[in-house]
């Protein structure tokens, strides 16, 4: 009885928070997806992510190195949870209770553009104590970087 209390109390006094940025891309989603699927060059235009191991196909595990800011980097493992080309890439991962996170690239047309969103929602304990503020930042940065990315290999 005393564990399913125990449990209870995590439950309750577990955080929630979520991160979300979007931006406009001069190109069709098909070229957006591209981009994002390049992970092999994200060292040329990925300011943010760069994938260590695995490959984003659905149900696959695959580890990142992001770089929140110039000091802060962090590894994570993350799951591809969902694949649908052309609009959606949703990764999770993180610790249960402790620290989880649900991260979705969405591409969604607009004529002859692309609107990207990348938004991330966090849940455990730890959000508790920790601020959003400096991946909010990172995200951004990505989002402008897939813009340029995509919009500099259209031109050409």
């Amino acid at each position: 009885m005393r564990f399913l209390y125990f449990i209870g109390l995590i439950v309750v006094f577990t955080g929630c928070k979520s991160v979300e940025t979007s931006i406009i891309v001069k190109a069709k989603p098909k070229d957006v997806w591209s981009t994002l699927l390049e992970t092999d060059r994200y060292n040329e235009w990925n300011p943010v992510m760069e994938l260590l191991e695995g490959e984003l196909i659905e149900g696959n595990k695959v580890k990142y190195n992001v770089t929140e800011t110039e000091s802060k980097q962090t590894q994570i493992g993350a799951k591809v949870k969902k694949v649908i080309k052309n609009k959606e890439l949703n990764q999770t991962g993180g610790i249960p209770l402790v620290l989880r996170f649900n991260h979705k690239y969405l591409l969604k047309p607009e004529g002859n553009e692309t609107k990207i969103t990348i938004r991330e929602k966090y849940s455990g304990f730890y959000v508790l104590f920790w601020s959003s503020k400096d991946i909010k930042k990172a995200y951004e940065r990505l989002n402008l970087a897939i813009k340029q990315r995509t919009e500099s290999l259209k031109v050409k």
